[in-house]
């Protein structure tokens, strides 16, 4: 079967992409506009493969990816998104553009083509703040706190009315935070660990206090691999990894794991609208699809960091 991936070139698509190739034998087409993140040295490795192809594409170019739908498109996978919590409070209206325009654009050509399912990649950031107790469960209010999150609340809503209205087989995830090789080092995990290898101040937002559950990126990949192939029509999954921990922990573990000082931590003024915690009860991707995460929170990290420090020459033209 043919799979167009939006967004392929970023950090989980990419990865999503290399997870397909490696255990499947169907056509990926990688579909990216090749944005500040969109890094084809990302798929360097796979760029040859027979199974591979890629075309740089805007996906509110309709006409364009139209054009490409006629190859006989199966599944549409949208991890295309402008995603940095930062740059959407300083200009909102490009991540309207992307994630909700670019989003109602795929799925008319979903509908067009009669695509056997449109899955769309969000985040638990569209859930909101959460207090010191609690799980979001899929089925929660949505009550985006940043530009960003409400331009993925935003998208995810028209994809549930186009499964409504014009019964398009849909399915919408939301996973907690990612890390993991290749992830663009404006994020705070790869961005720690470069300033931290370049005895740089680690900018720390307010105390460090806010909490986000963190997900090896090969395990999200395998779970949106799962909702795509078995996953129930119109159905929405939280995919996170139960590995909930403070910016300031994840701080501290980065400069213990490179010997360094906890001096290099710098706390500098808290973001705009920073919420303070998330958390995502995954029990139906669980119960359904038998997903599990595979890797915990310590192999997971000790992993990511020895990728940095083995492929300097890929963050080094990023900087």
């Amino acid at each position: 079967m043919k799979i167009l991936v939006t967004g392929g070139a970023g950090f989980i698509g990419s990865n999503f992409i290399r997870y397909q190739l490696k255990n499947y034998d169907d056509q990926i087409i990688n579909v990216d506009k090749l944005s500040y993140a969109g890094n084809l040295d990302n798929l360097k490795d796979v760029e040859n493969n027979s199974n591979y192809q890629f075309r740089q594409l805007d996906i509110c170019d309709q006409e364009k990816i139209d054009h490409l739908m006629h190859q006989g498109i199966d599944y549409i996978v949208n991890f295309a998104a402008e995603s940095h919590v930062d740059r959407s409070i300083d200009d909102p209206s490009v991540f309207v553009k992307t994630n909700v325009e670019g989003t109602q654009s795929l799925l008319d050509l979903a509908l067009k083509f009669g695509v056997k399912k449109f899955v769309q990649i969000s985040t638990d950031e569209v859930y909101g703040s959460l207090g010191s107790e609690g799980k979001f469960k899929e089925d929660s209010p949505l009550n985006p706190s940043s530009p960003y999150s409400a331009s993925k609340a935003a998208a995810d809503l028209l994809v549930k009315a186009y499964a409504k209205t014009y019964q398009l087989p849909v399915n919408i995830t939301r996973s907690s935070n990612n890390f993991g090789p290749y992830q663009y080092p404006e994020k705070l995990i790869p961005l720690f660990i470069i300033n931290a290898l370049n005895n740089r101040k680690l900018p720390l937002y307010g105390d460090g206090s806010n909490i986000r559950d963190w997900i090896y990126v090969k395990d999200h990949c395998r779970a949106v691999d799962l909702v795509m192939r078995r996953g129930e029509n119109g159905q929405t999954y939280n995919i996170g990894a139960s590995n909930e921990k403070s910016n300031l922990e994840i701080t501290k573990k980065i400069l213990e794991l490179l010997s360094k000082s906890e001096l290099l931590i710098k706390h500098v003024e808290d973001r705009k609208g920073h919420d303070y915690r998330y958390a995502v009860d995954s029990s139906k991707i669980k119960d359904q699809l038998g997903w599990e995460a595979e890797y915990d929170y310590d192999r997971a990290m000790q992993i990511t960091l020895n990728w940095y420090l083995d492929h300097k020459d890929w963050w080094k033209k990023l900087l």
